[in-house]
């Protein structure tokens, strides 16, 4: 037995309170038999994709990041072993120019001094040599008077201010880092011999200065320091740039997960958001009714439309049976639904409220989970009064459009028999004009020729495409010129005319020629409406917003029945004696070749009111608002 839930979705929901479900991710409720339905747990799948991408992205830049931090180590090592051998060779001049100080420069012996520097642990070696590349002094006596530097400048060493290093290696493998530069423990010479007063005699200084063929020859000294200490520091330095760089990658990595899982939440919540926008503002906002049902056949749901048209708020139609609460002309596609699948699509006469009855197009469905189970139904209908009304406006179209091209063909096959008959009415009255029977019945023949032929005059006006050429006239003047032609006989019937102009109507864009048939034709009925003492108000004003020109004629006169208004403006209907039915027809003609429109508003008993829209421009288009 399947769990049988009510859907909260807005589309079909009381409320989440009320009935403690979720919309559209239905949350179902056990039963009062006490099944239960499984459901999966929300579970974040991270997708392939993303992983790889963060690979891609963050294991080249941390990569970077720790070679940068591993080189910058070296460079640290090589400054601080560079700055560590130039405080030693600093240190060992500053000796040397101590124990100068001290006693007879004959007697200072720089053997002594620079053996005595490199007892130091981290220092490999230490010497000095001539710019011939001999080792003057080095901790090891064994290695003086041998050859050392050959592979290097020594000139360029000695005219170099700054201090110069390099990398070597000793017998055992070891790498030394070896710091060289030109040997000063006295300063700067001004000459090639610094003059010391001593005993009243001048004596080179043995320590800066060597002769060889009478030329002073300068010293370059040599540090080598051991680098076991600065290795493991670099090693130690170098695992820990990489733990921070591994720390750092796997960082980057959980914040761009955490990242995409916020994205996903953020998108789960703004789409129920949407959901939620959907079914409490779209649906509301629809113009068509909708009403849902849930599984027991009861409204759970309905918009603004529904309730107008069948007042189920104000009979509170949640909850209640949908055939108790709709009209049995709606709840039939539901009938149809409990033995198909599928859409049902319907138009139906519907009672409403106010005891009218519409033309309604329903459309009908049912709802399942993703699962598969019931859980209702759904209707959507619209008013499809718009819609039958303009399907009779085709069809009255289409019919004209076919009595059109008829009467055109018929007017011109009448036309020439009556000529003749006319023709041969005239020689006959002529011919007797002492017989006065003879007399009346040509006349009577003459009379009715040219009222068939007037006929066939107006059915061709009708049939044939009214051409409209407009030009911009005066409208208060045009407006006064039709009245007068009717002033006539609105005066033999004691009819007051009255014309009502805003100050801005003064040109307009209209077909004088044609316009004036349209006026005089309406003015006319109007007269002719009217008993004595009646009143005949013609009025125009301009709407600026949608472009247009409002004309509108009003009498006092009898009315249209309510059963012939839908009927005035086709061919042949009239409600006169004489009438031909065709006055209105081209009338509604004319204004449509205007691009306007013409609207007839008549109470019987108490007059008609016709108004004339047409837009003010040249090229006779109704506005985008109309179309």
């Amino acid at each position: 037995m399947a769990c049988k839930c009510i859907i909260n979705t807005r589309l079909a929901i009381i409320k989440e309170e009320k009935i403690g479900f979720r919309p559209w991710y239905r949350n179902c409720i056990n039963c009062m038999h006490g099944e239960k339905k499984k459901h999966d747990r929300f579970r974040v799948r991270v997708p392939l994709w993303i992983i790889v991408g963060a690979a891609v992205i963050l294991l080249p830049i941390f990569s970077f990041i720790t070679f940068e931090n591993i080189q910058r180590q070296k460079r640290n090592s090589e400054r601080l072993m560079l700055e560590k051998g130039a405080a030693l060779i600093r240190s060992f001049e500053a000796g040397t120019r101590t124990g100068m100080k001290g006693r007879h420069q004959r007697d200072f012996k720089l053997q002594k001094l620079l053996t005595e520097t490199a007892q130091q642990p981290d220092i490999a070696y230490l010497l000095v040599m001539d710019i011939r590349g001999r080792i003057l002094a080095h901790n090891d006596p064994a290695m003086i008077d041998r050859a050392y530097g050959n592979d290097l400048n020594l000139k360029e060493i000695v005219g170099l201010e700054s201090v110069q290093w390099r990398l070597l290696s000793d017998p055992l493998g070891s790498k030394i880092f070896e710091i060289y530069r030109g040997f000063s423990p006295t300063g700067k010479s001004i000459g090639p011999y610094r003059r010391h007063r001593m005993a009243g005699h001048f004596i080179p200084d043995p320590l800066k200065y060597s002769e060889f063929d009478g030329n002073v020859i300068p010293r370059i000294i040599f540090v080598g320091l051991h680098m076991q200490s600065i290795e493991a520091l670099e090693k130690a330095e170098i695992r820990h740039a990489i733990v921070m760089g591994g720390v750092l990658l796997l960082a980057g990595f959980s914040g761009i997960i955490l990242l995409f899982i916020s994205q996903r939440y953020r998108e789960t919540k703004t789409s129920l958001s949407m959901v939620k926008v959907f079914s409490e503002k779209l649906v509301e906002n629809l113009p068509m009714g909708l009403i849902a049902v849930d599984a027991d056949n009861r409204i759970t749901s309905f918009n603004h439309v529904a309730d107008s048209m069948f007042h189920l708020s104000s009979g509170s139609a949640v909850g209640v049976e949908a055939d108790k609460a709709l009209p049995g002309e709606l709840w039939e596609p539901l009938k149809i639904l409990e033995k198909a699948d599928g859409v049902v699509e319907k138009e139906v006469q519907c009672p409403v409220s106010g005891g009218g009855v519409i033309w309604l197009e329903v459309s009908a469905a049912g709802l399942k989970d993703e699962t598969g189970a019931f859980l209702g139904y759904i209707l959507l209908f619209k008013d499809l009064s718009d819609v039958k009304a303009l399907r009779k406006e085709i069809e009255r179209s289409q019919r004209l459009a076919s009595v059109g091209r008829l009467a055109a063909g018929v007017a011109h096959e009448i036309r020439n028999p009556l000529s003749s008959i006319k023709g041969f009415a005239t020689y006959f009255r002529d011919r007797y004009p002492g017989v006065s029977e003879d007399q009346k019945v040509a006349r009577i023949m003459i009379q009715e020729v040219d009222r068939l032929n007037r006929v066939v005059s107006q059915l061709l006006d009708f049939a044939r495409p009214v051409a409209i050429s407009k030009t911009r006239i005066n409208l208060t003047e045009f407006l006064e010129d039709s009245l007068k032609l009717i002033e006539s006989r609105a005066a033999a019937k004691k009819i007051s005319i009255r014309l009502e102009l805003p100050g801005d109507m003064k040109m307009a864009w209209l077909d004088p020629g044609s316009m004036s048939q349209v006026l005089l034709n309406l003015l006319l009925n109007a007269v002719e409406a009217m008993q004595t003492d009646g009143v005949l108000l013609v009025s125009a004003s301009r709407n600026p917003e949608r472009h247009r020109i409002l004309m509108k004629i009003t009498d006092t006169g009898s009315g249209i029945p309510p059963k012939d208004l839908g009927h005035i403006f086709d061919p042949y209907f009239t409600t006169k004696d004489s009438g031909t039915g065709l006055g209105l027809a081209i009338v509604h003609n004319i204004i449509e070749a205007h691009g306007g429109e013409i609207i007839v508003e008549s109470s019987p008993g108490k007059g008609t009111e016709i108004t004339i829209s047409l837009p003010d421009s040249p090229e006779g288009k109704k506005d985008e608002s109309e179309q």
